[in-house]
């Protein structure tokens, strides 16, 4: 099956009555790329970590641009196996995007539920949050909890995890 693409994302999140704002830029690869937008788009801009642990199972960690995640101490906080960084074709097979491209919308395509989304707890509280709609030349705004709405609208019961506590020790 071909993969949802932006305009039929931003429809859905339309018809789940979301409120979304769209902005289109050059395309963007990574964070550091991306900081020149954060001027001129308003809102909370994040990260998304595509991973897989050492059991098989996918994870999408979706925080803040700035947030420290540590892949050591990750899996204490989210209940997984080791993580290590997941295939761009796992990538392109489960979420129908591309390295730079990743985005917690991606779980549109994720029709057999194979990705667990984690997601930062301050983030989700935010008025406003930013997410490449499927592709990384334009950037999509809409609230924290909108955020959350539309994933599970998607069938993803979305982890809200505290990602900036130091962990007790174990």
């Amino acid at each position: 099956m071909a993969p949802v693409l932006p305009d039929a994302l931003l429809a859905r999140l339309a018809e789940l009555g979301l409120a979304a704002t769209t902005t289109t830029h050059e395309a963007v690869f990574t964070v550091a790329a991306s900081e020149s937008l954060y001027a001129r788009i308003p809102g909370v801009h994040c990260k998304n970590l595509f991973l897989k642990d050492a059991k098989g199972k996918v994870w999408l960690v979706s925080c803040p641009h700035d947030r420290a995640v540590d892949l050591k101490t990750l899996p204490r906080r989210i209940g997984s196996g080791r993580l290590s960084f997941g295939r761009a074709e796992l990538l392109d097979q489960l979420l129908g995007v591309i390295p730079g491209s990743v985005t917690p919308f991606g779980v549109i395509n994720d029709t057999t539920n194979a990705v667990t989304v984690v997601l930062d707890a301050w983030m989700v509280a935010q008025p406003q949050v930013n997410f490449h709609p499927l592709i990384n030349t334009a950037t999509t705004t809409v609230a924290g909890a909108d955020l959350v709405t539309f994933l599970r609208a998607c069938d993803h019961d979305p982890l809200i995890v505290d990602l900036e506590s130091p962990l007790p020790d174990a």
